[in-house]
């Protein structure tokens, strides 16, 4: 599945990722390729990419969390998910 994740500044990332975990007002949640098309709204936290890789353009917005997985995080003020056929934008502070 493609997701983006944009702010106000500049383009975070854009690319294929298995899976993506978000900071929800009710709690993380968790979408992977199929999800049912979603809008909704973030807290302060991190974003947290299931990716192989990340592009070297993109490569200095993220933190590696585990050598063992392919775990990559960013961290978020506020923002908002909209993700639809397997594609998702994620508009961020």
């Amino acid at each position: 599945m493609n997701i983006k994740i944009l702010t106000p500044e500049f383009v975070v990332f854009e690319g294929e990722v298995s899976s993506v975990l978000l900071p929800g007002k009710n709690g993380d949640f968790q979408i992977m390729k199929d999800h049912a098309a979603i809008v909704a709204s973030l807290i302060g936290g991190r974003v947290r990419l299931f990716t192989n890789q990340i592009d070297e353009k993109y490569a200095s917005h993220f933190t590696k969390e585990s050598e063992k997985e392919s775990v990559f995080s960013f961290p978020v003020k506020s923002g908002v998910i909209e993700f639809n056929h397997n594609k998702g934008i994620i508009l961020a502070e």
